[in-house]
């Protein structure tokens, strides 16, 4: 049995073939093995796998704390003309009834 590459998204080492390409189990992620994509690392995906772009409109998944108040983000709570952003937390917004503040990707998903 040959050894399979660890996964270039998450680096799990469960990787499987799928035709020409790998898949990851874990976070699935899709590769083909020896390719490099340049552009891979500048992509942002809501928690659905959507791609999200500088505009787009997102609804929050996961009731989130507001990090030194007391406030919440409730599930369902609609942000619009959002900012992608380097770093971790990728998307910068304006939350109405919080202000400006600053969520990952993972718990939005496109609206």
């Amino acid at each position: 049995m040959s050894e399979l590459p660890p996964c270039p998204s998450c680096a799990s080492a469960y990787a499987y073939e799928d035709g020409l390409q790998l898949v990851c189990p874990e976070c699935g992620h899709e590769w083909v093995p020896g390719e490099t994509l340049e552009g891979d690392d500048t992509t942002v995906r809501d928690a659905n796998g959507n791609l999200l772009a500088d505009g787009d409109s997102v609804t929050v998944i996961k009731d989130l704390k507001v990090k030194g108040s007391s406030s919440v983000v409730k599930v369902g709570t609609k942000v619009k003309n959002i900012r992608l952003v380097e770093g971790d937390h990728d998307i910068d917004c304006k939350v109405d009834g919080i202000g400006p503040m600053k969520l990952k990707s993972m718990y939005v998903k496109k609206a």
